[in-house]
């Protein structure tokens, strides 16, 4: 018990480092610049307290049960008992790992409908676009292109082929997608491939990627474990351009009848 107490509080004071400069610049330009006081002064204070203990409970969470979780699934999925029959060959193929796509795909989807920033987003497109864009459609659309794009990561990862290869081939596809997409929805679809790095996403994929990098014969955590995350960034750009060109299209389709 004193052990972790030790540790949380060494976490605590890094977090309150992290935190101070953010607090400077707030006081300096509200001081300083505006030249005003900070109304509720102690309300911010206790926030800023609140903010600094949550971000530490957080960090202890992630080094204490999503790292640990996300690295021991993927060494149990890869596990040469678990996913090769008695008397294979040596070499396993990519196609093997089936269970690590299914986990990869499932993690990804599951974590994407869970984050907070994407319900934020969500919420605030369809207020503003009157309905016209659901927020739960929205919100399955990304859960889509995160799955897609994280077995599509793991695949990469298994078969030891280069990252930009992927990214490259990406982004072409999301270029060709913007000249056909409603402009007015454009905006949000790269939007929404930054909310999927946030802070429920990013622990178990980044885990995930480093626990398949370890546990797979011949690649490295360092070159190969990272790069998870460009794939959940980018791939929910080209679902919810799709989906903005359907709705765009089933919209049009209505209004013609």
């Amino acid at each position: 018990m004193i052990e972790w107490l030790s540790h949380f509080v060494d976490i605590l004071c890094a977090t309150a480092r992290d935190i101070l400069p953010i607090l400077l610049i707030i006081l300096i330009f509200q001081l300083l610049i505006i030249r005003k006081p900070i109304p509720h002064f102690k309300k911010t204070i206790i926030g800023f307290i609140f903010v600094l203990i949550g971000i530490a409970c957080f960090l202890e969470g992630l080094e204490r049960a999503l790292f640990p979780l996300g690295e021991l699934m993927a060494q149990q999925l890869t596990h040469p008992d678990f996913i090769v029959p008695k008397n294979s060959p040596s070499e396993i193929a990519w196609d093997a790992y089936g269970w690590v796509y299914l986990f990869a795909a499932s993690i990804g989807f599951a974590t994407t409908l869970a984050e907070p920033s994407l319900m934020a987003v969500a919420i605030k497109a369809e207020a503003i676009s009157g309905g016209t864009i659901h927020a739960l459609g929205l919100r399955l659309a990304v859960a889509l292109g995160v799955s897609f794009g994280i077995t599509l990561g793991s695949y990469r990862i298994i078969t030891g082929t280069e990252l930009y290869f992927y990214i490259m081939a990406g982004y072409c596809i999301v270029i060709i997608q913007t000249f056909f997409a409603p402009k007015l929805l454009i905006g949000l679809a790269y939007d929404s491939g930054g909310v999927t790095t946030s802070s429920v996403t990013v622990p178990l994929i980044t885990a995930l990627g480093l626990g398949l990098a370890s546990s797979i014969p011949g690649r490295s955590p360092l070159l190969d474990g990272f790069g998870l995350i460009a794939f959940a960034s980018l791939f929910p750009i080209m679902t919810v351009l799709a989906y903005a060109q359907i709705s765009h299209w089933l919209n049009r389709r209505k209004s013609s009848y």
